[in-house]
C-alpha cells in the first residue's frame, strides 16, 4: 500500500499567497517562490499551485510564477486556475509542472478531461471539485468560479463521469469546511472515495494534527492538502508526517 501524501497548498492572486474562509476575506500570506521552497524543505509529498482568480478574472494562469516555484522543487507539482486549453495544458506543462487541475473549465468543457488524459497521460489530469452540501442534505452540488455559482451538478455524478473520462485524480475541496479549522469534510471525502478507484486529495477544514489522522483512519482519502496550518507555521510537514507515523499511519516520506 502506498503511503498517505500530505500536501501544502499554496492558494495564489496576484502573484501573492493568499487565505480566506470559504474562499473569501483573502489575506496575503506571502511569496509563492519562497513558500515552495520552505514547504519542500519540510518534506512536502507534492504541491499544489492554485491560481484561484484565474477563472474568476478570465485569464490565464501565471505561467512565470509557475516557472519560477518549478526551478525551486523537485517534488510532484499541480497547478490549476485559468486553464482552459489543450495549449494551456501545454504551457503549463512545459513551465514545469507534472499535473495540471481542471475544474470550471471542465465542468463547462467535460472533453478537455479526455483529450487532456489521451495526449498527457491520466496521471497528468488532476479533477479539482468544490463541492457544497445541498440545503436538504440529500448530496453535494459542484459549484465553480471559486464557489460563486452552484451548477446544480451532483458532485459524486460528476466526478464518476470525469474518472470516466480520464482525470487520474481528484482534489476535492468541501466548500463548507474551507477555512474553518472544523476538520476535513470526513462524509464528503468518503462518499467520492467510495464512488471512485482514482487516489482522492481531501482539501478544505483542516486544522489539527487529529484532523490529518482522522481522514486517514477513515480511509476517506489517499492525501490530505492544507494550507494556512502550514503558511502561519502552526505546523510543519514534519510535524504532521511524525505525527502520522506515530499514530501508525504508513506516509510516503
Amino acid at each position: 500500500m502506498l503511503g498517505k501524501r500530505i500536501i501544502p497548498c499554496l492558494d495564489v492572486k496576484n502573484g501573492k499567497v493568499v487565505k480566506g474562509v470559504n474562499f473569501v476575506g483573502l489575506k496575503e500570506v506571502g511569496d509563492p517562490v519562497e513558500l515552495a521552497k520552505e514547504y519542500y524543505k519540510q518534506g512536502a509529498d507534492e504541491l499544489v499551485f492554485l491560481d484561484i482568480t484565474a477563472t474568476h478574472e478570465h485569464r490565464d494562469t501565471m505561467v512565470e510564477v509557475v516557472k519560477q516555484v518549478a526551478s525551486q522543487i523537485y517534488i510532484p507539482f499541480t497547478v490549476g486556475g485559468g486553464i482552459k486549453t489543450i495549449e494551456d495544458i501545454k504551457k503549463i506543462l512545459r513551465a514545469g509542472a507534472d499535473k495540471i487541475s481542471l475544474n470550471s473549465a471542465a465542468v463547462k468543457n467535460p472533453e478537455l478531461i479526455r483529450e487532456g488524459a489521451q495526449i498527457f497521460g491520466n496521471q497528468c489530469i488532476v479533477l479539482a471539485v468544490d463541492g457544497r452540501k445541498r440545503e436538504d442534505g440529500t448530496g453535494w452540488n459542484v459549484v465553480i468560479h471559486g464557489g460563486r455559482i452552484d451548477t446544480g451538478l451532483d458532485a459524486i455524478e460528476w466526478i464518476k463521469k470525469g474518472v470516466s473520462l480520464g482525470a487520474g485524480e481528484i482534489l476535492l475541496t468541501s466548500m463548507d469546511a474551507d477555512g474553518t479549522k472544523q476538520g476535513f469534510d470526513i462524509e464528503f471525502c468518503k462518499a467520492v472515495r467510495d464512488a471512485v478507484e482514482v487516489p482522492v486529495i481531501a482539501s478544505g477544514g483542516c486544522g489539527s494534527l487529529e484532523h490529518f489522522a482522522q481522514v486517514f483512519e477513515k480511509e476517506a482519502a489517499d492525501a490530505a492538502l492544507a494550507a494556512s496550518l502550514f503558511h502561519y507555521g502552526e505546523l510543519t510537514v514534519q510535524d504532521v508526517h511524525q505525527y502520522l507515523r506515530e499514530k501508525g499511519i504508513e506516509v510516503r516520506s
